[in-house]
């Protein structure tokens, strides 16, 4: 059975005022090409959600580590905030379930793509700054954050992949690794695109990313993740 809204309000322990801007944030642009009368989509909340998470997030590091030198909290932060860590995030949320979208967008795999599930992540986050407040949206958003915190800091994510990746394979093959745009999806102020990287003739992952230097540092971050399995 499909997740309802109230389904999802459950899940993530949030209640709403105005549900108008929940739905807002849950509506992929997509949407409105098939349902013009369907209300905004969520662009303008995620301009104004992304502006709250970096706020908080840098707010979040600098309170739990108060020697931690401003290069090594930036470093953590754009881990943080990446495409990938927000698309995680996402999927905890149940968000994918309930947004939004064209049929055309859904049958492409649209609830499962990394940029579409972190932009709805910073809406949601927007929605719930407008609803009640920047303290229910840190409440809501903070726990979520250490949670994934922990996890950049126990595998290293916020350390440079492609220089970590390079050193293993020129270590082990004396090979640099070669990245490959393979693909480009969305409109141009929203694009996605994957990267393949390899070595040699082994292809070692793929990654995705809103620029392609992000979608290479999420390959040489996968493969170094396959690497340790």
């Amino acid at each position: 059975m499909p997740m309802t809204l109230e389904d999802f309000l459950c899940h993530n322990a949030l209640r709403f005022h105005n549900q108008d801007l929940l739905e807002e944030a849950l509506t992929h642009s997509s949407y409105m090409n098939e349902h013009p009368d369907g209300g905004p989509d969520n662009e303008r909340l995620e301009f104004l959600g992304d502006a709250i998470l970096a706020y908080l997030s840098a707010e979040m590091l600098f309170t739990r580590f108060p020697e931690m030198r401003e290069g090594e909290m930036t470093r953590l932060r754009a881990a943080l905030v990446r495409a990938d860590s927000l698309a995680a995030l996402a999927r905890a949320c149940k968000i994918g379930e309930v947004l939004r979208m064209a049929r055309g967008e859904e049958a492409t795999g649209g609830r499962g793509r990394v940029t579409l599930l972190g932009d709805a992540f910073e809406a949601v986050l927007g929605a719930i700054y407008l609803d009640q407040g920047i303290e229910a949206a840190r409440a809501w958003l903070l726990p979520r954050l250490n949670h994934l915190l922990d996890e950049v800091m126990r595998h290293a994510l916020d350390r440079d992949a492609r220089s970590q990746l390079q050193e293993i394979m020129q270590e082990r093959v004396g090979i640099t690794p070669a990245y490959t745009v393979v693909g480009e999806h969305g409109p141009e102020h929203a694009k996605e695109f994957t990267v393949e990287v390899s070595v040699g003739d082994r292809i070692l992952a793929q990654g995705t990313g809103r620029s392609k230097q992000a979608a290479a540092q999420d390959a040489a971050r996968n493969a170094l993740e396959q690497d340790q399995s």
